[in-house]
């Protein structure tokens, strides 16, 4: 969409083969390890975004504890002086140190006058960290931008917050424009009016009663085991000259005696109360796990361990008697649905089992998000129309 050839260095095995099937030049490394002479005199721009489960509040954020580490460890990058091994040997995750291997790759690409522009993304909580590359990256002659961007404000049906650097030899380095709000803002006097947040329903192709069919998914992997429901197949993605839609599904209507009993009790007829569901993703079986109704942006999405706890569920929107009606019985999220909600085409060529694919869409930057973020460092005015295959 925007133009330009990435080269991608990734060591996950999958998520390799899914940028190959997408058209997208990948070389299968660790980035700790490879060598940066490929490279010197030959980039314009450097993406980066260091694995974040150590960092992460899905995980048990060690990463904060070897922060100082890390801080240490760019402070060295940036003088040519790699404290990497001593260093790694006293972190708690050693995924930790990742968060500081931009730094060898700028060092190394600075002497050589490059990249014209950076691109980085984590959690929120590595922003003290970004706020030291920028820092250094001033000195070196960029312009330099940190802080915490909201996903959904760009357009994405996800409230994802993460923390973004984005620096510039060549312009004044600023966070794009936001194009949404939560609620619509009209045109003013001091710039264009910003869209309503796009909800789930809304990126799904989904009404506001539609319901989630269930299915029965190949296992495998991490997260991979079948969905364990009866027969019967959730509704199929359109084809591709309807990316990012779904057909029509059945509506939770009123239930009634001798209800589907896949996924509602039945009732006696005499007690049968009209009752309209609304249907909300829950991100996981925490006590605390982010709730959205259909007809708001997802909460943030990520798997690993917790890829069978994102659930759709639902819950009445007209009261009766108790215990005369039944809720649907909760129905997981499928892959599909997941890439769609970070801005994937639903044709999207994910490879591997369930688990590997919910893996690569939670570990994902949404490409919405990211071609707002990269688009006026390549000279690029982004349009609504850009936007078909990722809306």
């Amino acid at each position: 969409m925007l133009g330009v050839r990435d080269v991608g260095l990734e060591w996950d095995e999958w998520a390799c083969k899914t940028r190959a099937a997408a058209g997208q030049l990948t070389i299968r490394t660790d980035v700790a390890a490879y060598p940066l002479w490929p490279f010197l005199g030959r980039i314009t721009g450097l993406i980066a975004s260091p694995p974040c489960q150590a960092w992460s509040m899905a995980g048990k954020r060690l990463g904060l504890l070897d922060q100082p580490l890390v801080h240490q460890a760019v402070a060295d990058l940036a003088k040519g002086l790699d404290t990497r091994e001593q260093l790694l040997a006293a972190c708690r995750d050693p995924r930790s140190l990742l968060a500081a291997e931009p730094m060898r790759y700028l060092h190394a690409l600075h002497q050589h006058g490059q990249p014209e522009w950076v691109a980085m993304e984590e959690v929120p909580d590595v922003l003290p960290l970004w706020c030291q590359y920028a820092a250094i990256l001033r000195t070196w002659g960029y312009s330099a931008w940190t802080g915490i961007l909201n996903a959904a404000d760009y357009g994405v049906p996800q409230t994802r917050r993460r923390a973004i650097l984005l620096a510039s030899r060549t312009r004044t380095a600023e966070p794009p424009p936001p194009t949404h709000a939560k609620h619509a803002e009209p045109e003013s006097l001091f710039g264009p009016g910003r869209a309503r947040w796009i909800s789930m329903a809304e990126a799904l192709g989904w009404g506001a009663t539609d319901r989630p069919v269930p299915t029965v998914c190949a296992g495998g992997g991490p997260g991979g085991g079948p969905e364990p429901f009866p027969s019967g197949s959730r509704k199929t993605l359109s084809d591709a000259r309807d990316r990012g839609t779904w057909k029509p599904h059945p509506p939770a209507n009123s239930t009634v005696a001798g209800a589907d009993a896949r996924t509602e009790k039945s009732v006696p007829a005499t007690q049968a109360t009209p009752t309209a569901w609304r249907w909300t993703l829950r991100s996981n079986n925490q006590a605390n796990a982010t709730v959205r109704t259909i007809d708001e942006p997802a909460g943030t999405l990520f798997f690993g361990h917790r890829v069978n706890e994102c659930v759709w569920q639902a819950e009445p929107t007209v009261s009766a008697p108790a215990g005369t009606v039944s809720a649907p019985d909760p129905i997981r999220i499928t892959a599909a649905e997941a890439g769609i909600l970070q801005t994937f085409p639903a044709d999207y060529p994910w490879q591997g089992n369930k688990g590997q694919i919910f893996s690569q869409v939670g570990n994902a930057v949404p490409p919405r998000l990211a071609a707002h973020l990269l688009a006026p460092h390549l000279g690029k005015t982004l349009t609504p129309d850009d936007f078909t295959l990722a809306a």
